[in-house]
């Protein structure tokens, strides 16, 4: 059996679920792996990328939201169609999808199997939490970016059928969490002046902020900007006293996992992002609307937040077992038996 797993290369929360879930399936099943993308700071993998491609793409600003100007740059359809005319989809049983639009395009268009395992799928269920708000536009990005044919997917709490809780990467579960006083920061879509005006206003306390427009460190008083780096950020993140981050899926899940003190800003233009912050809301988790002039909430959180503490199973094998179980006995149904599992229950389960 052949399966091509597709990671979304815009963000980090992707590819960090990918580094559990690869394995396993690599473990069962002749696996590939493509990416697509440009704004991935995770980039040392234990296993092999097959294909690299730009696929769709946005761009971080440095004002809280999307760079427009250098996102429609950034976009070129008739790439975008070549990428998807020539990806050979036709040569796998499955294609697993994490909202990577060229392999679920290509999918759709030659017929072949695809499923989606992602946040996106659970964000869209009419169960999971919502903002104040509908933007329209964001809702139909995300349900027609990455069209599949069956979804499973990952939220804070299940709050639907095919909803799991995150999928927290080995390396967080192997953690010993400490608190050194110190606050983590990842805001990617602001500029590093913008983080130091702000945060330099805030009394009392040290923040190692990771910065995707640092080529450096450099220090700013009580402010420490640091480049991306995977493993200072997971031990700035082990031993922090509390986490200043974007909306996103997979930094605040494991905020919440190690049971550090959380705080998000989402994007703005980023509906997902509204969305998360709705469910985090829920949660208890404080959400500011931008970081301008929210030096009093920030002051209050560092002085008075409370962590929020949830013990996430391990479920990354099992979600997997349940793709692929999904999968076969939906093929068996059709007398068809892949080439190469034949017996569940000894080969998947």
């Amino acid at each position: 059996m052949r399966i091509l797993y597709a990671i979304q290369g815009t963000g980090n929360g992707h590819a960090s679920r990918a580094r559990d879930l690869v394995p396993f399936l690599k473990s069962k099943a002749q696996c590939d792996v493509l990416i697509s993308g440009t704004q991935c700071d995770v980039k040392a993998f234990d296993f092999q990328v097959d294909y690299h491609l730009k696929g769709l793409s946005f761009v971080f600003g440095k004002n809280g939201g999307i760079d427009l100007v250098k996102t429609l740059f950034a976009i070129n359809l008739f790439r975008f169609r070549h990428e998807i005319v020539t990806l050979p989809v036709e040569q796998y049983d499955l294609i697993i999808n994490d909202f990577e639009p060229v392999s679920a395009w290509a999918a759709r268009l030659r017929k072949v199997p695809c499923v989606s395992v992602s946040h996106q799928s659970a964000v869209l269920s009419p169960k999971a939490p919502r903002p104040m708000f509908n933007d329209w536009k964001g809702e139909f990005i995300l349900r027609n970016y990455a069209p599949v044919e069956k979804a499973y997917g990952f939220h804070f709490r299940q709050y639907d059928k095919n909803i799991s809780t995150p999928v927290i990467r080995q390396q967080i579960r192997q953690m010993v969490p400490t608190n050194k006083g110190h606050f983590t920061v990842y805001l990617p879509a602001y500029s590093d002046k913008t983080i130091i005006d702000t945060l330099s206003k805030v009394e009392g306390t040290h923040w190692q902020v990771f910065s995707k427009h640092a080529q450096k460190q450099h220090n700013h008083g009580n402010i420490e900007i640091h480049p991306i780096d995977n493993l200072k950020f997971l031990k700035s993140l082990e031993t922090c006293r509390g986490i200043l981050c974007g909306a996103g899926f997979e930094t605040p899940a494991e905020a919440l996992f190690l049971g550090k003190r959380l705080m998000v800003i989402p994007m703005k233009g980023q509906y997902e992002q509204h969305l998360n912050a709705a469910a985090l809301k829920e949660l208890g988790v404080p959400v500011i609307n931008q970081l301008h002039s929210k030096v009093k909430e920030i002051q209050r959180w560092v002085e008075r937040g409370k962590a929020i503490k949830v013990n996430y199973p391990d479920n990354a094998e099992s979600i997997i077992v349940q793709v692929l179980n999904n999968f076969i006995s939906k093929k068996q149904s059709r007398s068809y038996v892949p080439e190469t599992i034949t017996d569940l229950s000894q080969t998947v389960l």
